[in-house]
This record gives C-alpha cells, sequence and structure tokens, in this order.
C-alpha cells in the first residue's frame, strides 16, 4: 500500500471514529439568564435506592415486602428532612383482590405557594404476564417502579444536605400503579370500585381527588415511569404534550442544555393511560410522563412486566441523566 493510501485510509478511520462516537456535546440551546448553583445528581446512589427496593423483594400490595418498602420510604424522606404526608386506602383490583394501599408524600419548603410536583409509582406487578415462559411469576420491578422511586429518593437526600430551591417540591409516591388486567384478558366485574375510574393507576386517582393537602396545586408536575434502562430513551409522550407543552419544552429543553440528547429525544409519539393522566384531569395540575420508548417495541421496552426487568438492565448512567435533569428543573425554576 503506497503512503498516499495509508495517509488516506488512516484520515478516513479517525473520521469514522469521531463521528461513530456516542459522546454528544451540550445541544444548543438558550442558555439560562443566570447561574445557579445545582447539587450534582449521584447516579451511584440512586441505583443503589433501586438495589435496595428490589432486595425487598416484589412490592406487591398485602404482602410482607410492601409493607416494609413503604417503611423504608417514609423513614428515609424523614431523615432527609421531609414532612412526610401518608394517606392510606384501599381498592378492589379488575380480579376481585381488595388491596391495602398507601400513597407516600414528602414536601420540601412547605410554606412557600409556587410548588412542583415529583412522582413515580412505588408498587409491584403481581404477575409477569408478558414473559415468554412464566406469566404468573413474580417480578423484581427494578426499572418498572423502583427506578423512578430511586431518582426521587436521590433528589431527596440532596434536598435534605442542601440549600433547597426557591419553589417547593413535594415527591409523591403513588401505589396501586399496576395491578391492571393481565394482558389480553379483561375483568368480569362490570363497573370500577366506587371512586375509581379505571383498574389501572389507583393511587394517583385516590390522590387526585383526596389530596394531602387542602386546596393544593403545583404549578406542574413530572412523573418518571421506567427511567432506568441501560441506553434507555424518553421520547415526547402525546398525552403530556397535549396537557403542558410548556413543561415538555422545558424539561426536554434542560436535558439538551446538559448535554443528555441521547436519553431525551425530541421525537413525538401517541398518549399512554398513565399516572399523570389522573393528575391532569382530575388534580388539574399540568403533569408530563418521563417514560421509556422503545424503538420497534413501543412504550416501556421488550422487558416490561416480565422477569427480564431485574438489576441486570439498570444503569447508573440513565439514572443520573434523568435525576441531573430534574434538578436543574426544579433549581432554575423562580
Amino acid at each position: 500500500m503506497s503512503s498516499k493510501k495509508i495517509f488516506y485510509f488512516l484520515f478516513a478511520s479517525i473520521f469514522l471514529i469521531e463521528s461513530c462516537s456516542p459522546k454528544k456535546k451540550p445541544e444548543q440551546v438558550q442558555e439560562p439568564e443566570r447561574h445557579v448553583q445545582v447539587p450534582p445528581f449521584n447516579g451511584d446512589s440512586a441505583y443503589f435506592f433501586v438495589e435496595k427496593q428490589v432486595r425487598f423483594g416484589p412490592r406487591v400490595p398485602n404482602t410482607k415486602a410492601h409493607d416494609q418498602a413503604a417503611a423504608y420510604f417514609i423513614n428515609q424522606f424523614k431523615k432527609y428532612g421531609a414532612t412526610v404526608v401518608v394517606q392510606d386506602f384501599d381498592a378492589t383490583t379488575w380480579d376481585n383482590q381488595k388491596v391495602q394501599l398507601k400513597n407516600i408524600i414528602a414536601s420540601y419548603n412547605p410554606t412557600v405557594q409556587k410548588r412542583i410536583l415529583l412522582a413515580a409509582h412505588w408498587d409491584t406487578r403481581p404477575y409477569a404476564d408478558k414473559d415468554t415462559e412464566k406469566k404468573n411469576a413474580l417480578l423484581d420491578g427494578a426499572n418498572d417502579g423502583a427506578s423512578g422511586v430511586g431518582v426521587l429518593l436521590e433528589i431527596s437526600r440532596l434536598l435534605g444536605q442542601g440549600k433547597l430551591p426557591s419553589v417547593g417540591i413535594d415527591l409523591i409516591l403513588f401505589d396501586g400503579e399496576d395491578w391492571g388486567e393481565k394482558e389480553n384478558e379483561r375483568s368480569k366485574i362490570n363497573d370500577f370500585p366506587e371512586g375509581y375510574e379505571n383498574w389501572w393507576c389507583f393511587g394517583s386517582q385516590y390522590w387526585a381527588k383526596h389530596k394531602h393537602q387542602k386546596n393544593y396545586s403545583a404549578y406542574f408536575g413530572v412523573l418518571l415511569d421506567m427511567v432506568g434502562s441501560k441506553h434507555a430513551q424518553f421520547l415526547r409522550e402525546g398525552g403530556s404534550l397535549e396537557y403542558a407543552p410548556s413543561v415538555v419544552d422545558k424539561v426536554w429543553n434542560t436535558a439538551g442544555r446538559l448535554g443528555y440528547t441521547d436519553y431525551f429525544v425530541k421525537t413525538n409519539v401517541g398518549a399512554i393511560t398513565d399516572d399523570h393522566v389522573f393528575v391532569n384531569e382530575i388534580g388539574k395540575i399540568p403533569m408530563i410522563d418521563i417514560v421509556h420508548y422503545q424503538t420497534g417495541v413501543g412504550f416501556f421496552g421488550d422487558y416490561h412486566h416480565s422477569r427480564k426487568d431485574n438489576l441486570s438492565i439498570i444503569s447508573k448512567e440513565t439514572l443520573g441523566a434523568v435525576g441531573a435533569t430534574l434538578m436543574n428543573v426544579v433549581y432554575y425554576e423562580q
């Protein structure tokens, strides 16, 4: 090979390596007019909180693991200086099971009028009905439930040890989100339980009708659902765009400014039923959903409601990208 050909070969190789690199530069978006010191989000710590939940076992309502996890969340929030409210309630599921449930609310800057609501569900689905082999097996719910809670627990830890943002922050762990109808099955019960409008999302339905504080409202809300898997992408969910388009722009632009465009992709997709729907429609608070969308599969990913939803799919980097984005959103809010 001639020296000229070698030169062109090396040049082309370097160009390909550079152009294929996954590392992204921060998006060219308008920088904030002021600089705010934002506590750095720790993805390792968030992963620890996910792992802690998985070690309790599946957090299925009416089980010991469910009770242990609830006690842990309450104790951690109090340890991190939050004002904590627990809502005990019950519901009857689509398969006629009566379940005892808890919504857990942790508040910071409780006297500040302007508030931001961050939420995730903490219960685990009682059967792996999308599993290819064992559809009635229990599952870890490492991503479906534990990942969003892990991010919120790390945010709580940071709020408890540093300077608080200028707005009030409420963290809500919704219970009873995931005991909906099995895949390809429908309830034989004709009517929803009294006080509910859907077999899914009991916790957000209950909270929206029985808020933890009289006349409570928030400027906006963000729901986290399945936010911890490796190489996850969060596309702009249709319901979020309908209910709160400015909040979608705020979150995705913040992620772009921080260099997280590999995760927060500015592509619009369809709407789903999730906790944010009831916070918007019943609670009258504009809330968006940050939820995993897998190209070729759709929302949630191919491990959804299966035994594959375990710690092996969880990424500290993904948790870090989501957490850092939320921390910047709340700390830059005035």
